[in-house]
C-alpha cells in the first residue's frame, strides 16, 4: 500500500498492492507550491515515508501545536476567535524525505521541516492550494487515511 499526493489535482490517493486505488480524498498542498528547501512554506516533492502517527484514539477535532495536543476541540466559534491559526487537527502522518539532497538532509530534510499530512478546519477549503506546506485534508478523511495506514507507508509526492 502507499499514498500519492497529485499537487496539480490536489487529491490523495491511496493505493492498494496491487496497484488499485482504494481511497481518494481532496487536499489542500502549499500556497507556495512545490519546493523542497526549509522555510519556503513550500510542499515537497518526491517520495517520502510516514515515520509517525500521532492522535491515534483522540477526538478527531482535537487541535495539536507541536504534534501535543493543546486540550482544546476545534469548532467553528474557535476558529473564529483566532483567524490567524493554521490548524492541525485530528490525526498527523509526519513524513520523512526518501531522497538525500533532494528532500532528505540538510537544508531540504522535510521531517526537520515538520511536513505532515493532517486534518484541518472544516472551514478551510479542499482542492486548492492554501497550507504553508503540509498537506492538509478534511478531519473525517484524514481519520480514515490513519485507520488505514501504518507507519512505513510510503508517499509520493508530486
Amino acid at each position: 500500500m502507499h499514498i500519492a499526493v497529485d499537487l496539480a489535482q490536489q487529491t490523495l490517493t491511496l493505493v492498494d498492492a496491487a496497484g488499485a486505488p482504494i481511497g481518494r480524498y481532496p487536499v489542500s498542498t502549499a500556497l507556495a507550491g512545490a519546493g523542497e528547501l526549509q522555510d519556503s512554506s513550500c510542499t515537497p516533492r518526491g517520495l517520502h515515508v510516514v515515520r509517525a502517527r500521532i492522535g491515534g484514539g483522540l477526538d478527531p477535532y482535537t487541535v495539536f501545536r507541536g504534534r501535543r495536543p493543546t486540550g482544546e476541540l476545534w469548532t467553528p466559534a474557535l476558529a473564529a476567535a483566532h483567524p490567524q491559526r493554521d490548524w492541525i487537527l485530528g490525526r498527523i502522518l509526519w513524513l520523512s524525505g526518501r531522497e538525500p539532497g533532494f528532500n532528505r538532509l540538510g537544508n531540504c530534510d522535510s521531517m526537520r521541516r515538520f511536513i505532515y499530512i493532517h486534518g484541518t478546519g472544516d472551514d478551510q477549503p479542499m482542492g486548492v492550494p492554501r497550507s504553508h506546506g503540509c498537506v492538509r485534508m478534511r478531519v473525517a478523511d484524514v481519520v480514515e487515511l490513519f485507520d488505514r495506514v501504518p507507519v512505513g507507508t510510503s508517499v509520493a509526492i508530486g
